[in-house]
Order: structure tokens, then C-alpha cells, then sequence
């Protein structure tokens, strides 16, 4: 029979059509949508793009079966030489910022050589934000819709890309298609973590394309005869198809009879509709299927042997067929399936004998490929030809090109591969100029840049054993390059939060002499100094950045040196020290160098929140955002500097600002060392809010990160984790559990930043003392002396000192109202909305203490307008429920019922909720003895014989309210 030509006509994907009609109406946004192999994904996409055309531009890209191996960008090439065809290169250059379009020359020759040919994550990240403002500028004149497909393929830059996309969406109508094939993702694939995590991000969408139904197949079937079907022949189509299209197309003969003679499975299913074809035909098909799904027609021709004519002639009825489309300058496979089985039926030796034919045609014509494909290519046939000498050479080369191309992940695959063919080639070194443990140098710093921080400790340590093995056999000892290595392996070690980084960093140093003097060594002790202030060993990083300090400015370097102070100041940060902040700012602004430049704004902004200056804090913190976005880093220094922007935030009341920081950088999955301030931060707001769920959710995050790194306490991440905790447990109704998490914070007296992240713990751990009472004495005790010893450096500490003070004379049954008015007026001063409300709420109490209701309701009114306005709900429960009671303490005059006076009546309502003597006293401002005489008194008048019968004698005859539950109020 004669082949059917597989129909290009969509049915049945009505639905997905409506859900992507609504996507792009509501963008920015973006949708995932998987499906097995042959669903139809790409006719969806066809479809999209057909009924969108003249509503919005789509730019379209897709994956390449080669880039698993290494090619990295392929879909946002595509896209930006389809760009180019279409506006020009001046018209891209007139959508990027200042018209530089120097970072796209990694990606398309069209925009010349690149700056350099070594790369930086700087450079990466810069381009990510250059594609990032193409796509928003471009928009700016209609919708944008940008599709990746066959995500399954893509390379790690590819992936990394397409995630800061659909992560950093501003508002500009952009919708991004991504889709892959589901039945591809193996457990350990690596898209499958990178769905999950887009999954969560707002405005992402994730579809699944199902099978065709009975009828979609009845449809489908009529459509491709062009008639009604014989009887049968759809329930026959539907039970071997399963309803996927391209199989219902394969089973379909021409005739249309089932094609029933051809194997039930996908390889021979897949290969039927080929094997109709001539033979020349398929010979040509067979060329084709080892140079991936997409071909160059000039590549084609060279590998085939076979002329202009011959070729065109020879692929003319697979085009015809639907089995080839025309694509460009080239040929695509109608499915990767198709390409799939006709490669994987070549014999062993055809196999070798293509790939050997792509290689040499390659080598012979570079110019058959575009720019930046060569080497990865060559490494690929070359690999699959089994000449492992060439492999190799190619690898290298290749490794070369991705990095030059920001591609770090591609660039450790193709030293991966450098490395796995070394054994095969007895003159690997001299092939590629370079040595077993160079390229293993060169695989761990790529790691390093890709954030594979495993795979790169590994690296490392397998270049300290060669190394140590060629000192051993006499080869020299190198320990500049041990130094090095060891320093990497340490860097590595703290991003992934395992044991040894410190060691590491301390062997480093000792493997450089301290004379002569050297620029490597004072690096390596910057960079000890750096880490280990993190640890309890504070005087050793003094020492290392004391010498370092010294070191840089003998050499004249003010790169080292400006690092240097800059890790003094962290080691002994002093809030009052804004002289030698000076003296770093002006040393960093001098070096010009984007690395110290941002650290600066970084230790810049924590100092002014640390001093309370949290206006100055957040606008130094914006600034440093902005500087790593123009340095192309928004991905990385950008987020740790969202830390720093969004705490003074908090601390200004400017709750939803900080949030929407939060939120963002949370969705950039920033490494596990900087991720438990995030967590500390949102879950305090979720407590603050009422939202005690999500706060939990975020203290579990926080303490598995803690868990981590409990053999270096960094005073920051643990001190907030356990104030956390403390104030969740405190919200719960559990203070004992809140005193427990306060106790380590007791214990660990002296680290570095000590005061900072002691003071507000403590504040919490007072309170709760107070809601204790005299079970927690021993508590108060050992919290009050280790107040005691705490420096109080720059205007926040003293505030907090201040607020300690009140908590700890409440705690000591003493309601100071001077003293929470201080507390009050002093965070006014600072502009810290939240805890003025809390100090005013306690000076409320301790005013209805003095007797004076005016000023409790005064201050009480305050705090409810703050609260209100932070939508801090916990807190204004407790200030409204007060204000009612205060109100009610003042209107007294009316009489009460059952003979009681107005204030036996409210602590009968007390006693009826099962409060005991304290809790009346606390709630009423009077003594506990007091507490004691107006009970007795109601027990008289009511003719009872305890608390219980008082109490039941209020319900029965429904004197008041069923009692709302009590919601605790964060500390702050």
C-alpha cells in the first residue's frame, strides 16, 4: 500500500486551546504542558500560533537531542535568529539596554565576537537579564509569546535560563509555552525538579495533554480518509493506538485498512511508515537520523554525497509523507521518535561508519554548522564513531566554547567526557596541551559556576590525590596549586553546609609561606578570615583579615585589601563604627571591582538596620540590587541583597514591600546558606499576620537548614531560628516550649554579632517569663544575666534594652508604665510600627494598673490604628479585647446583676472562662491577693461553694459571651 501523508489537522485539543487563549489574556505568565511522545504537542503549539498570528508575535525555539551533551541556548538561538530575519540585528539592538547587544553575541555571530573568551558568572547572569529585557521591550508594542519545546532535551543553561524567565515575569504581556515530553522524565531527570519548583511559582500553569477519546479518534480517522470509516475500523485503531495521534496515523494505510501486518510496538509502528518510502528514500533518512532531530541541508549533502539536486530529489517524498518538514535552511524530523528508531536500526558498524562520515565532513567544512555547534558536534560523532583520540580533542575544544558562552553546566559535561576518554588515549595530555589535573581544576571550577558543589568537591579532591601522588613519585610539590584547590574545595563545602570548609580554608593558608609576601596568600587569608568568622572562632578571623589587611597594602592590592577590611568590619561589626565604614567605602569605590563593590552594599545595609536606620538600610540595600542587575548578577548577589532589603522593610512596617522581596527570592531557590534568613523573615510575617500554618511551615525549613550547620553556628541564622520558634511556640498557648528554644541562645554567649540577634531572643524569652510567672524564676534569672553581659552598641540595641527592661520587671510582676512609654517613644523614633503597638499595649496595662483609663484607652487606640494598618491580626485581637475590657472597667456606674458590683461582675467573667487568680490579676491590673478578695466575695453572694459552681451558675444563666480563643502575639 501506499503511504498516507500524516495529516498536519489538529481535533480534540479544544480545551488546551482555551487554557492557553487564557493564558496569554492573562500575562504575564507562563504554561508547562507535557504529554508522551506523539500526543501532539507540537501541532498544539502549530495550532496556538496560527490562531494568535496578528494578536501576538511568537517567537519559537526548540531543544535539541545534542544538547544533553553539551549545546547549550539551542531554543533561544533559534529565537533570536528568527528575530534578527525578522527586525534585523539594528532592531534588536534597539530593544536591549543602550543598545549593547555584546552578551547576545554568545548566543548569534550575527552580533559579533564575544567581549572575552574567559567567562564569568557575572557575564552569564548579564545575560540572562539582557534576553530577560528583550523579551519585556519587544512586548511593550503587543503580546509575546515565547515557546521552548522539547524541554526534555534541554541543557542545564537552558533550563537555567528558561527558569529566571518565568521567575522574574514583571508585567509586561509575555506568555512563555514550554513543553517536554512526560514519558521521558525518569526519576532522575533533571527537568523534573525544575517543573516542580515553577509549578509553585504564581502565575505558572502546568497541563498534561491526555490521549484522545473514542470520539476525538472517530474524528481524527474521518479526517484523514476524508470520509466516514469502515465499520470497525475506529475501535480497532482506538484499542492499538491507545489514542495517540501519531500512532493512529502510523496504523492508518492509505487504503484505509488497518495496517495490521506491521508490530504492535512504537519502533516498528514508527519504521512502517518509513519503510514505504524508496529506498534512496530511506537511505537518505537513515544519513539524516545521525545528525539529530534538525539537519542543515548543506551537512546533509556533504555526509550523503549526494548533490543538490540528488538530495532534494531523494527527500522529496519524506516531506510529502509528513515524515520530514522543511525547517529554514533545513530538514526537521516530523517526530524525534521517527529519527529515534531509524537511528537506533542502524547495524554497529553503520552506526560507526555515519557518525565517522558526519565527523570528517565536519572537520573538512566547519562552516557546515553554525557558530558554536562545531565542537560539540564533533565531540558527539566523534564519540560515537568510537575514535576516542578525537573525542577527546573535540570535548576540550568544546568544553572551551561553552564556557565561553556562560554555558558552565555543558562546560563540566564536556570536561566530564574529557575525562571519561582519558584513559583511551595514551597522549591525552599532549593532545589537549594540558595535564589530567588541569582538566580536573578546570571540571571543578565549572562546577563551582554550574552550582554542582557535590560533583566539584569530588573534582577536587580527586586533583589533591593526583597531586599528592606526583609529589610522592618526586614530580615537585606545587602548593600554589594545592593552596587553590584546597580554597575551591573549602568554598564548595560551605555552600553545600558541610563540615571541613574551615579546615580547608586553614590548610590553604598553610600551604603558602608568610615570606616573601604574596597576592595568593593574602587572597587565601581574606577568604579564611571571610568563613570563618562564621564559626565561634572569631579571633582567628581578626587575625587572618589583620594579616591579610597587611599583606595587600605592602603589595599595593587594593582588591585583597579593600576584602580585608571589609572582613574586619564583619568580625567586630560595631553599630557606632561609621568612620571605618567610611574608610571601606571609600577603599571598595576605588577598586572599581563589581565583586567588592557589592559585598559592600551588603555589610553597608545590614550596619545602618543593625543601627536602626531602616530607611538608609533599604534604600543602600535597592541600590546594591540595582548595581548586581547592571553587573547582570540579579540571580545570585541580587538575591542575598533581597535579604538585606527586605528586613528593614519589615522593620519599617512596609509589610507587603517585603513580602513580594521575599517571594521572589524565594522562587530563585537561593543556596541553603542564605536561605534560612528568607524563611526566618516570611515566617515571622505569616506569625505577625495570624497566618500560624505558614509560619510553622517556614520554622521547619529553617531548622532542617540549622540541622545542617549545627557544627558552625552562624549567630544570625540560629539566633533567628530559635527566636522563631520561640515566638510560634508562644503563639500556640506552649511558653514552656518557647523557653526552650530561648536556652541555647543563654548558652552560646559570644559569637560573632553577638548583641544584634541576642537582644530580640531575650525580649521574647522575658515575655514569656512574664505569661509564666514564678515557675519560670530560674529562667528570668539566667536571661537577666546574660542581658547583663550583652554590649549595647549603636541606637536599635538600646531600644531593645530598654523594652528588655519592661518585659523583665513584668515578668517580675512590676507593670512599669514610664518605662513601656520610653519603649514606645524610642520605636517611634526608629519607625518600627509593629513594636510601638506592642510597647503601647503593655503601657496600656500598666496605665489600667495606675487606675488611669484615659491614657490606657488613648494608647490603646494607637496600637489598634498601627496594628490595623500592618494587618498584624494577633495583635489587634489583644489590643481591641483590652480596650473592650478597659471601656467596660469605666462603665461601672450602671449596676450589675446579681448583686454584684462592676468589678466582681468582670471577674466573674474571668472565672467563668477558667481563669485563675493570676491570670485575673494580670488581665485586670490589680494584685493577686485582690484577685483572691473579689472571688471570695462572689462566691458569697452567689450562695456557692467554689469557682466551678460560679462558673457554672454564669453559663446556666448566660451572663456572657462563649469566650473567643486566645491567639498569641509574636514578640518583637
Amino acid at each position: 500500500m501506499s503511504p498516507r501523508a500524516m495529516s498536519p489537522v489538529l481535533v480534540g485539543r479544544s480545551a488546551e486551546l482555551a487554557e492557553l487563549e487564557d493564558a496569554l489574556a492573562a500575562a504575564p505568565g507562563a504554561v508547562l504542558i507535557g504529554g508522551d511522545a506523539g500526543v501532539g504537542k507540537t501541532r498544539l503549539i502549530r495550532e496556538y500560533a496560527r490562531s494568535v498570528d496578528g494578536r501576538a508575535r511568537v517567537l519559537a525555539g526548540g531543544c535539541l537531542e545534542l544538547g544533553s551533551d553539551g549545546l547549550p541556548f539551542a531554543p533561544f538561538t533559534t529565537v533570536l535568529r528568527d528575530l534578527v530575519r525578522d527586525i534585523g540585528t539594528d532592531g534588536v539592538a534597539g530593544l536591549v539596554p543602550r543598545g549593547d547587544t555584546g552578551g547576545l553575541a554568545r548566543l548569534l555571530p550575527e552580533f559579533g565576537e564575544p567581549e572575552s573568551d574567559a567567562a564569568s558568572g557575572e557575564e552569564r547572569a548579564r545575560l540572562f537579564e539582557v534576553m530577560l529585557t528583550l523579551l519585556e521591550r519587544l512586548a511593550e508594542r503587543g503580546p509575546v509569546v515565547l515557546v521552548v519545546e522539547d524541554a526534555h532535551w534541554a541543557d542545564r543553561s537552558t533550563r537555567d535560563l528558561l527558569a529566571f524567565l518565568i521567575r522574574n515575569l514583571g508585567t509586561a504581556p509575555i506568555l512563555i509555552v514550554v513543553t517536554y515530553r512526560s514519558d521521558e522524565l525518569h526519576r532522575s531527570h533533571p527537568l523534573r525538579p525544575l517543573l516542580a519548583g515553577l509549578e509553585r511559582v504564581d502565575r505558572v500553569r502546568r497541563a498534561e495533554i491526555a490521549p484522545l477519546t473514542r470520539a476525538d479518534i472517530a474524528a481524527l480517522v474521518t479526517e484523514l480518509l476524508g470520509g466516514t470509516p469502515p465499520h470497525g475500523l475506529v475501535d480497532r485503531i482506538a484499542v492499538r493506538s491507545e489514542g495517540n495521534p501519531l500512532f493512529i496515523e502510523a496504523l492508518l494505510d492509505d487504503d484505509g485498512t488497518l495496517a495490521s501486518e506491521l508490530p504492535e510496538s512504537l519502533r516498528d509502528l514508527l519504521l512502517a511508515g518509513v519503510q514505504r518510502l524508496p529506498d534512496e528514500t530511506q537511505d537518505v533518512l537513515r544519513d539524516a537520523s545521525g545528525g539529530g532531530t534538525r539537519i542543515e541541508h548543506a551537512l546533509l549533502s556533504a555526509v550523503t554525497g549526494l548533490g543538490d539536486g540528488g538530495l532534494t530529489r531523494a527527500l522529496r517524498p519524506a516531506v510529502a509523507a509528513n515524515v520530514l518538514v522543511v525547517d529554514g535552511d533545513g530538514y526537521a524530523f516530523r517526530h524525534a521518535l521517527i529519527r529515534e528508531v531509524i537511528h537506533d536500526d542502524l547495524l554497529p558498524g553503520e552506526h560507526t561508519r555515519l557518525h565517522r562520515r558526519y565527523a570528517e565532513a565536519l572537520e573538512s567544512d566547519p562552516g557546515l554548522v553554525p557558530s558554536g555547534r562545531l565542537w560539540v558536534e564533533l565531540s558527539h560523532h566523534w564519540k560515537s564513531a568510537h575514535d576516542s583520540t578525537w573525542a577527546l580533542a573535540a570535548s576540550w575544544r568544546a568544553a572551551a566554547d561553552a564556557r565561553k558562552a556562560l554555558a558552565y553546566a555543558e562546560c563540566l559535561a564536556m570536561l566530564s567526557r574529557v575525562l571519561e576518554l582519558w584513559d583511551r588515549v595514551p597522549d591525552a595530555a599532549e593532545r589537549i596541551g594540558a595535564d589530567h589535573v588541569t582538566v580536573l581544576e578546570q571540571a571543578a571550577a565549572a562546577a563551582d559556576e554550574a552550582g554542582e558543589y557535590d560533583r566539584g568537591i569530588k573534582l577536587v579532591t580527586a586533583a589533591l590525590r593526583e597531586v599528592e601522588a606526583v609529589q610522592e613519585r618526586g614530580g615537585g610539590h606545587d602548593p600554589a596549586r594545592v593552596a587553590m584547590l584546597l580554597e575551591l574545595r573549602g568554598r564548595m563545602r560551605y555552600q553545600m553546609a558541610r563540615p571541613g570548609f574551615v579546615e580547608d580554608l586553614r590548610s590553604a593558608v598553610a600551604m603558602l609561606p608568610a615570606d616573601p609576601p604574596t597576592a595568593l596568600r593574602a587572597r587565601a587569608l581574606s577568604t579564611l578570615g571571610n568563613y570563618v568568622r562564621l564559626t565561634p572562632e572569631i579571633d582567628e578571623a581578626r587575625n587572618a583579615a589583620a594579616e591579610a589587611l597587611a599583606v595587600a597594602r605592602a603589595l599595593g592590592d587594593p582588591v585583597t585589601e579593600a576584602e580585608a577590611l571589609i572582613t574586619q568590619f564583619c568580625a567586630d561589626v560595631d553599630y557606632l563604627g561609621e568612620e571605618y565604614l567610611a574608610e571601606i567605602d571609600r577603599t571598595a569605590m576605588s577598586t572599581g571591582d563589581q565583586r567588592v563593590l557589592l559585598r559592600f552594599h551588603v555589610i553597608k545595609s545590614h550596619f545602618l538596620e543593625g543601627a536602626g536606620r531602616h530607611e538608609e538600610a533599604a534604600a543602600v540595600a535597592g541600590r546594591g540590587i540595582e548595581l548586581a542587575r547592571e553587573y547582570g548578577v540579579a540571580r545570585t548577589q541580587g538575591t542575598s541583597l533581597s535579604i538585606n532589603t527586605a528586613e528593614p522593610l519589615v522593620s519599617l512596617g512596609r509589610w507587603d514591600e517585603a513580602t513580594a522581596v521575599l517571594n521572589q527570592a524565594m522562587e530563585q531557590e537561593p543556596a541553603v546558606t542564605t536561605r534560612t534568613s528568607l524563611l526566618v523573615l516570611s515566617g515571622w510575617l505569616a506569625l505577625a499576620r495570624g497566618d500560624l500554618p505558614t509560619a510553622r511551615k517556614r520554622l521547619a525549613g529553617s531548622r532542617e537548614i540549622m540541622n545542617l550547620k549545627m557544627k558552625w553556628l552562624k549567630t544570625q541564622d540560629y539566633f533567628t531560628t530559635l527566636w522563631l520558634e520561640a515566638n510560634v511556640a508562644l503563639a500556640e498557648g506552649r511558653p514552656e516550649a518557647g523557653l526552650d528554644a530561648v536556652r541555647p541562645v543563654l548558652d552560646h554567649a559570644g559569637l560573632p554579632d553577638d548583641a544584634r540577634y541576642a537582644w530580640p531572643a531575650l525580649v521574647t524569652g522575658a515575655s514569656i517569663c512574664a505569661e509564666l510567672g514564678d515557675a519560670a524564676a530560674d529562667d528570668l534569672r539566667r536571661i537577666e544575666e546574660r542581658a547583663a553581659g550583652l554590649k549595647v552598641l549603636g541606637p536599635l540595641q538600646k531600644v531593645h534594652r530598654l523594652t528588655f527592661a519592661a518585659e523583665a520587671a513584668r515578668a517580675r510582676g512590676v507593670l512599669d508604665f514610664a518605662a513601656w512609654e520610653e519603649a514606645a517613644a524610642a520605636w517611634e523614633a526608629l519607625g518600627n510600627p509593629y513594636r510601638r503597638a506592642c510597647a503601647l499595649l503593655n503601657a496600656a496595662r500598666a496605665a489600667l494598673a495606675d487606675g488611669d483609663h484615659d491614657a490606657a484607652a488613648a494608647r490603646l487606640r494607637t496600637a489598634a490604628e498601627l496594628a490595623d494598618g500592618l494587618g498584624a491580626v494577633p495583635l489587634g485581637e489583644r489590643v481591641a479585647d483590652l480596650l473592650r475590657r478597659t471601656r467596660s472597667a469605666r462603665g461601672g456606674e450602671s449596676a450589675a446583676p446579681l448583686g454584684l458590683t462592676p468589678r466582681e461582675y468582670e471577674v466573674l467573667r474571668l472565672v467563668a472562662e477558667g481563669r485563675s487568680n493570676r491570670d485575673i490579676a494580670e488581665a485586670l491590673f490589680i494584685s493577686v491577693k485582690t484577685a483572691s478578695v473579689h472571688v471570695s466575695n462572689i462566691l458569697g453572694k452567689l450562695d456557692v461553694a467554689n469557682r466551678g459552681e460560679a462558673a457554672a451558675t454564669a453559663h446556666r444563666l448566660s451572663l456572657f459571651a462563649v469566650p473567643a480563643e486566645r491567639n498569641g502575639t509574636p514578640v518583637g
